[in-house]
């Protein structure tokens, strides 16, 4: 009973919301909704659509009503603007497609409301339905692969315009009719139209970084940038506008138009002048220039500005109609000239494409070169490279200008003109003059015909020094005309090395440009891009701040507390200071800077087996000597010393007491006598002897060590050695113990491990003298 009631209940929700659908559809008006008759023509209904959708906008009308009354003005501006649909809704009273059969209508109403679980969408004018997807956008849908491989590549020569939208977003209702306008209107200039559902496309959206539904965003030169204003067309129009750059037109006037016009040598490309009436230069033009603007130079002319009567005057500029000339080695004269006063995008393509180039451009780099001297693909396809090898200065002017004026009587389809300077590419000049001394310091043509795209090329040196004579240009021309019937004449091949490209910025320059580069999108990314993305960016740098200057303040104490402690100590009584030691050995024997922590162990007869006769292969014990007076300076210094190292796992520290181990060190030290002098033991002055400050690096497992010696025994050493030459009995007992004494006041002390931390790099590095035994002695 219970499944019975559930399926009635269900059959009537069914029926209840067909019959209202039905009544909603009948009750719906266009012609009443826009008000207008149902004779009006196309133009009175626009003007009535956008006057109702100025007033109803949901942005500028906070009514609660307004966002539904919007969307029935754009349905019923949906209907009327299409004839066909118009023409449905005057003969059956629904534009949908089935209005030609209504005895068919019920059921597919029906039919598509279980297919979808909604209302007719066309009704809110936005595809629900994959089926009845509006076709305007789905020619503009974007996929990741799409997006990758063509969009950021073209983006380099046109920007994108690229809507983000998705299922069951009722606001891109509202901006679908500004969208379908802007779109009709930027494509036919050349800005490229995207549109990519975020439903089907999440990789891509968020690659894109749209987290919302609808956005807006631009593409140009593989960067992205969100569209944040109201979606109106003047809005979407300027947006594209901003993504260009801003020097890629320069505004001329009669002041500065040959300082522009001449800089085609220096840039070595041609440069192009549009002549208009309205002061602000059109986005067609703007968009001409960024496709082109690593071929052509840009200038702008506003006839309206009294600055630009000579210029027009000069080339005989037509006021009423936009004007667009092309220079190139001649300022005086342009070489093309197109005029029309609705310039369409079509016109100015063709017009920029046949004069990319110069009529003898400079060979600057390899991708010039493969342009204009492509690879044979046919014979029907031949492509012949006229080049004048020759100089800089005005040594050469003459022969270039006898050159320049040869080629504008000889351009042909078949053969390329162009001039390249030997001094800038002299690999590329010695290949094709194969070393000739007849060239040196003079000028040379040469044919070639590019055979692949590795370089080879079979080409012909003329024999004669070009020198821009009427002889020369005969025999040029002579060689053209045979070339044409006989390939063969092109009896050398070689291959050619990849030009140098000589208009390439130095490396401080490009390092400068792309920092600039970088900053500028951090700043743009920081003002406009979603915060959600940028948190993870603002969490780490305040991060790595905290860290930075919670670590200098922390030092700064430290610092202090230190320089204190030390002033301290060395005021402090020798007599103190044992005390003080004896009393907390465990505490001063491991205590270091607060810098770092060393851990130290002293080495005694308990810790000496595992300390140094069982050390794992590859493990050193670096042991510091001090006596019971010295200890707690010398550790406090060593631990300065060695800090650094003591990441290094196989480092292990100690120090020995003298006081109670001189005979072990003794020991060692005799198998170190180019090292260390070693006091007789029966000398009376034995005792006396000086060891605190040493430092052993000891491998116990291979049965060496390292030794460093103390600074001021280095420097007593230098003393005593000084003295040799007197007699044995001047230097008494007194005097070494003088000598002896000197060394060990509290600030000297210290001193003893200076060059400690170079020593500790050389012991890494290998390159300290070893000092092998024969075995350990035993440390009793």
């Amino acid at each position: 009973m219970g499944l019975k009631k559930l399926r009635l209940v269900w059959q009537f929700l069914v029926v209840l919301v067909l019959a209202l659908k039905i009544c909603s559809a009948a009750d719906f008006d266009p012609y009443r909704v826009l008000g207008v008759s149902r004779t009006a023509s196309q133009g009175d209904i626009k003007k009535a659509y956008k006057r109702l959708a100025r007033e109803w906008h949901p942005d500028k009308n906070k009514n609660a009503g307004a966002e539904d009354k919007f969307i029935q003005v754009s349905k019923a501006y949906e209907i009327l603007s299409t004839e066909e649909k118009r023409s449905n809704f005057d003969r059956y009273g629904d534009a949908g497609e089935s209005q030609g059969y209504p005895q068919q209508q019920q059921s597919h109403h029906f039919r598509h409301f279980h297919d979808s679980f909604y209302f007719d969408e066309t009704f809110f004018h936005f595809p629900f339905n994959s089926e009845r997807r509006d076709s305007s956008d789905e020619k503009y849908l974007l996929h990741f692969s799409h997006y990758i491989n063509e969009v950021v590549p073209d983006s380099f020569r046109k920007p994108y315009l690229i809507k983000i939208t998705s299922d069951w977003c009722f606001s891109c209702i509202h901006i679908e009719p500004v969208w379908k306008e802007v779109v009709q209107e930027l494509e036919g200039l050349g800005v490229g139209i995207g549109v990519v559902h975020a439903g089907y496309e999440r990789r891509l959206a968020h690659h894109l970084g749209a987290h919302s539904t609808p956005s807006i965003l631009g593409v140009i030169n593989g960067k992205i940038s969100f569209f944040h204003n109201a979606v109106i067309r003047d809005n979407l129009r300027h947006f594209v506008e901003s993504l260009l750059p801003s020097n890629l037109i320069e505004k001329i006037t009669d002041r500065n138009y040959v300082r522009f016009l001449s800089n085609w040598q220096q840039e070595n490309k041609p440069h192009v002048l549009l002549f208009d009436q309205m002061p602000p230069v059109p986005l067609l033009y703007k968009l001409v220039a960024f496709a082109y603007k690593d071929y052509l130079s840009f200038g702008y002319v506003d006839l309206g500005l009294k600055e630009t009567e000579q210029m027009t005057s000069q080339y005989n500029i037509n006021m009423y109609a936009p004007t667009m000339l092309v220079f190139k080695e001649h300022i005086n004269k342009p070489a093309d000239v197109v005029q029309a006063r609705g310039m369409k995008k079509q016109i100015v393509d063709d017009f920029i494409s046949n004069n990319k180039f110069l009529l003898a451009a400079r060979l600057t780099n390899q991708k010039l070169f493969q342009e204009l001297c492509p690879v044979r693909k046919s014979h029907r396809q031949r492509k012949f490279c006229v080049i004048l090898l020759t100089g800089e200065g005005t040594k050469f002017h003459k022969t270039y200008e006898a050159f320049l004026s040869f080629a504008l009587a000889n351009t042909k389809d078949t053969v390329r003109f162009v001039h390249i300077f030997k001094e800038r590419q002299r690999e590329f000049s010695s290949a094709l003059l194969a070393n000739n001394e007849k060239f040196h310091g003079k000028s040379a043509v040469s044919i070639l015909e590019r055979r692949n795209s590795a370089g080879r090329v079979v080409y012909k040196t003329l024999s004669d020094v070009w020198s821009g004579s009427e002889e020369n240009k005969f025999v040029l021309l002579d060689y053209l005309d045979q070339l044409r019937k006989d390939s063969g004449l092109l009896s050398s091949d070689t291959v050619l090395p990849d030009l140098n490209d000589e208009l390439a910025p130095v490396f401080f320059l490009r390092w400068f440009y792309t920092a600039v580069e970088y900053w500028s999108e951090c700043w743009d990314s920081m003002l406009h891009n979603n915060w959600r993305e940028m948190m993870p960016l603002l969490s780490l740098i305040f991060s790595a701040l905290f860290i930075l200057f919670g670590t200098v303040i922390v030092q700064a104490f430290s610092d202090s507390n230190d320089e204190r402690e030390s002033n301290s100590t060395e005021k402090e009584e020798p007599s103190e200071k044992n005390e003080k030691n004896e009393t907390s050995y465990s505490r001063e024997s491991t205590r270091v800077p607060r810098k770092g922590f060393v851990e130290v162990t002293e080495l005694t007869d308990v810790n000496y087996t595992s300390n140094l006769l069982r050390l794992r292969p590859g493990h050193m014990n670096v042991v510091l000597i001090v006596s019971s007076s010295t200890k707690a300076s010398l550790l406090q210094r060593f631990a300065q010393e060695v800090y650094t190292f003591t990441g290094s796992g196989s480092l292990h520290f100690s120090f020995l007491n003298l006081d109670k181990h001189r005979e072990w060190l003794e020991y060692l030290l005799e198998f170190a006598q180019d090292a260390a002098s070693i006091a007789y033991q029966y000398d009376e002055h034995f005792l006396d002897r000086d060891y605190t400050g040493y430092v052993l690096a000891l491998n116990g497992h291979k049965k060496y060590f390292c030794l460093f010696k103390a600074q001021s025994s280095v420097d007593e050493e230098k003393t005593l050695g000084a003295s040799e030459e007197l007699d044995s009995s001047s230097i008494s007992g007194d005097g070494l113990r003088k000598i002896s004494s000197s060394s060990s006041g509290p600030g000297l002390i210290k001193r003893k491990l200076n060059k400690l931390s170079l020593w500790m790099e050389r012991l890494l590095e290998g390159s300290l003298q070893r000092f092998y035994i024969p075995s350990w002695p035993a440390l009793d």
